[in-house]
Formats: C-alpha cells, sequence, structure tokens
C-alpha cells in the first residue's frame, strides 16, 4: 500500500481502488483528500463550476485528485466506489449509473468510520428531527469538562474524516448524525446513540416517513453500551426494539417528567438519573439543576437529558454533566433572546426550520406573537397551530408558502389576529417585525419561528435570524 495513511489498519479498504466522491462541499473535500492519502485513485466530481468550486479543484489536484466540475451526473469508467456528499438524492443519475456498473455507494460517514478501524476513538452518536446540533454540543461539552480529548463533529459542519485521522487521537467524539448521513451508512456501530424525536422532515428525499424513520434508526445499530431514547416520543422507542445491538446494551430513555427505572428525569427542577447507578431501583442521581440549562425551555432540556445520557453510558461522572452544561453556550438563532423593548422580549428562533422544532419554541412561552413562514418543504400546519392556539396572541406571516399557515390559522385559532407580509425584498423582516410589534403588549415574546425553510427569502436560516436582529434593535425603543 503506497498512501500517505497508510499505517492506519482502515485505509488498507480503499489502498488501490478507484473512488468517485461526488460533491466538492467540507464533507467531500475531505473525504476525496482522506482517500487519496489511503492509495486511492481519486476522481471528484461536481456540478458547480463556480469560483468556490474552482478553488477547492486546485487544492485537490496538488493531492493527486482528479476533479471534473460542470457535470455531476456522469460516472468516471472504472469506478468501483462512490463516495456521495449528503445532500446527494438516493434517485440521482450517478447513482443509478454506479449501481447499473457494480459500484458501492457510501457516505463520507461511512468513509470515516472505515477509516477509523478498530482501534480508533468511539462514538457518541445523536440523530433526530430537532435538537441534533445543541445536543452533540451539549455532549461535547461534558466531555470536555470530565477532561476527555473530544469534539463536536458530523453533521454539524466539522469534518468526521479529519476527526478520526486527528493526532493526537480524540478519545471519544461527539458526532452528529442526519438521516442522509445514516442512509449511506451501512456499517457504523457508535458506542452510544440516540434519536431525540421523529417528526416528518425530508420527505422528499427519502420517500416516505418509514425510510425517514429507518433512516435515522441505524444509529442504534449494533450500540455498545446503551440505546438513549425519547420516553415521550414513542417512536423512538420503536426504533430501539427494532434494533440489532450488542449484547449487554441498555434501552435509556429520558423525560421531562420524574424518570422510571432506565431513565433520567427532571425531579423538582433537578436533572436526575436512574439509569447510571447501582441502586438505581430505589434512588436516583442528581446531574444538575434546570437552571444550568441555557436556556431553560423544556425541547432544551430535553436536548440535556439526552447528552447528558450519552455521556453518562461513557462513564462520565455526575460532576461532569453539571459542569459541562453549565459551560456550554448555544449557538446563534436557537431560541435566542435578541432584546427586550417596551416590556415585550423579541427572540431568534429561526433554526426551527420544520413545523416539529416550531412547536417546540412556541411551547416554551405562554404568550406570543409568531413570525412565521417561508418555505414549508411539503409540510401541513393544522397540528402546528392546534396545539399552540392557546398561546398565540397574534400571527405575522412572511414568505413564498405564508398562505398555508394562514389558512391553518383561519381554520384553528379564529380569534388570532393574522398580518400577512407580502413584500419578498430585504424590508420584509424589518415591516415583519413592525407589524409584530403592534400586535404585541407588555409581558408577550414576539418569536420568529419560521417553520419553514429559508431559501425563499434569505441565503439560509442564519441570514434570516440576523434580519429579525437587526430589525428588532431597529425599533425606536430598543437598547
Amino acid at each position: 500500500m503506497s498512501g500517505l495513511l497508510a499505517h492506519l489498519p482502515g485505509a488498507a479498504a480503499f489502498a488501490g481502488r478507484r473512488v468517485t466522491v461526488a460533491g466538492l462541499g467540507v464533507s467531500g473535500v475531505s473525504a476525496a483528500r482522506a482517500l487519496a492519502r489511503a492509495g486511492a485513485h481519486v476522481t471528484a466530481v461536481d456540478g458547480g463550476d463556480g469560483e468556490r468550486p474552482r478553488a477547492r479543484a486546485a487544492e485537490l489536484a496538488g493531492e493527486g485528485v482528479d476533479v471534473r466540475l460542470g457535470d455531476g451526473d456522469t460516472l468516471p469508467p472504472g469506478t468501483e466506489l462512490v463516495v456521495t456528499s449528503p445532500g446527494w438524492r438516493p434517485d440521482s443519475p450517478l447513482f443509478a449509473a454506479a449501481s447499473a456498473a457494480g459500484a458501492e455507494v457510501i457516505g463520507d460517514v461511512e468513509v470515516a468510520w472505515r477509516l477509523r478501524g478498530p482501534a480508533g476513538p468511539p462514538w457518541l452518536a445523536v440523530t433526530g428531527t430537532n435538537g441534533k446540533t445543541t445536543t452533540v454540543r451539549m455532549l461535547a461539552a461534558i466531555l470536555t469538562a470530565a477532561g476527555l480529548r473530544t469534539a463536536a463533529v458530523g453533521n454539524i459542519g466539522a469534518s468526521l474524516v479529519d476527526a478520526v485521522l486527528a493526532d493526537p487521537p480524540y478519545d471519544v467524539l461527539a458526532v452528529e448524525l442526519s438521516s442522509y448521513q445514516l442512509h449511506w451508512a451501512p456499517s457504523v456501530r457508535a458506542h452510544s446513540g440516540a434519536v431525540l424525536n421523529l417528526a416528518p422532515d425530508h420527505l422528499d428525499w427519502h420517500g416516505s416517513m418509514a425510510a425517514y424513520a429507518a433512516a435515522k434508526g441505524r444509529v442504534y445499530e449494533g450500540n455498545v453500551a446503551a440505546c438513549v431514547y425519547n420516553a415521550e416520543d414513542p417512536a423512538t422507542e420503536a426504533l430501539v426494539r427494532e434494533a440489532d445491538v450488542t449484547e449487554g446494551c441498555r434501552a435509556i430513555g429520558f423525560t421531562l417528567g420524574p424518570p422510571g427505572l432506565s431513565q433520567l428525569g427532571v425531579v423538582d427542577g433537578v436533572l436526575a438519573d436512574r439509569a447510571f447507578l447501582p441502586d438505581r431501583l430505589h434512588r436516583a442521581q442528581e446531574l444538575a439543576g434546570v437552571a444550568d440549562v441555557d436556556p431553560p425551555a423544556p425541547h432544551n432540556i430535553a436536548n440535556a437529558l439526552a447528552a447528558a445520557a450519552l455521556a453518562r453510558a461513557y462513564g462520565v461522572e455526575p460532576r461532569a454533566v453539571r459542569d459541562g452544561l453549565r459551560a456550554f453556550r448555544p449557538d446563534p438563532h436557537r431560541i435566542e433572546h435578541v432584546a427586550d423593548v417596551g416590556g415585550v422580549a423579541y427572540v431568534d428562533d429561526s433554526k426551527a426550520t420544520n413545523t416539529h422544532a416550531a412547536a417546540a419554541s412556541l411551547a416554551a412561552y405562554p404568550s406570543v406573537v409568531w413570525i412565521a413562514g417561508g418555505l414549508a418543504k411539503g409540510a401541513t400546519f393544522d397540528d402546528l397551530v392546534r396545539e399552540a392556539a392557546k398561546t398565540l396572541r397574534g400571527a405575522v406571516l412572511i414568505g413564498a408558502d405564508r398562505p398555508l399557515i394562514a389558512e391553518a390559522l383561519a381554520r384553528h385559532a379564529p380569534g388570532v389576529p393574522v398580518v400577512e407580509v407580502t413584500e419578498a425584498g430585504t424590508g420584509a423582516m424589518a415591516e415583519a417585525v413592525r407589524e409584530a410589534t403592534g400586535l404585541a403588549a407588555p409581558g408577550d415574546t414576539v418569536l420568529l419561528a419560521p417553520a419553514c425553510a429559508s431559501m425563499d427569502m434569505f441565503a439560509n436560516y442564519a441570514e434570516r435570524g440576523h434580519s429579525f436582529a437587526a430589525a428588532v434593535r431597529a425599533l425606536p425603543a430598543a437598547p
């Protein structure tokens, strides 16, 4: 074997093979570079041909990678293995061609797992419809507080391939896995895994709710210590029951109520563990206070419990759970308090890009003027509005699919005043904030929880959140 990574046991699986890497995003570039260094003959393909793909192509050319821009559909002759980036759909022509040629298709997560080899750092893996990034970052903070060398990687943005090749090696990795990544990762076997929740999402990619759930459930396959599930979401427990795990692996639930046996939960403002202590039949272990969770919204407490369960499954002491949660700071645009103006709180949860996330955000506040809308991605809003109706004081709707939300409000919250912002340009959010301010009274929360994707009006959810915060700070009485 000739590659720069020849010393790694997992590199032998790729040495000498003809590999096509689909996509030149962060994960694709890392995979192409690592595979070339492992001794594979790598061709990278990407449908783009702009400045960024060209810069990445030049970077990879120095690694001996053949890059073909402007055509992501044609399979290079002789390809034995295709490595896809997470966003490429399973029905892409490239994969049909790979199937016809007898070439295996895997994702960058699978590449990382195979390169890792049997002696690599164990993975504590998190998936779910919502809360993945926050939970993984909480988990990494807890592991760090325990004195372990770790990183939050995977779907969170940092390359998992780079993490498993790190020198010195990590002790353990906190890994966020999307349903896309799990779909293309058949042999990943985490030390312990968690499914935080399940709600319809990405069905256009997976084809059905059953296929989406099955992809999420792969996080439990082969777990060694614990399968962590949401005791208040029966679909996650069902995935545990279906999983093929290592003998001795335990099912560990988390709940916002008092914990049952082999669960973590909440008792009198305390995060309590009845799963990882010798006398769990008769007592619980205090891990942290609800006040140690930032912010202490119900769904964020659930995230903290899931992170704590994975850390405890790995053997982390209770004090490290508390210290890690105290050290954790949430990412922007996740129920982020922007300002108080005239007795009204303004909160940015632009990351709430689907109905499940928006429902959790709305449930965190007793009296809400809701700013919502964007691209629905095929979602319906009746259940969301029905559940939130009692807390809504008003709604301001933006974006391409705002009529769908307006119709749901008319059906299930007919007494709630609704304003539709028809402007589609940069001033739309400023107008939405002004309209919401007009509907709000002291004690209310103006909440941006769009329940929709952002790309009809903004580059991404972060730009949408920044626009909201700027509009709030531009209000006449803003601090």
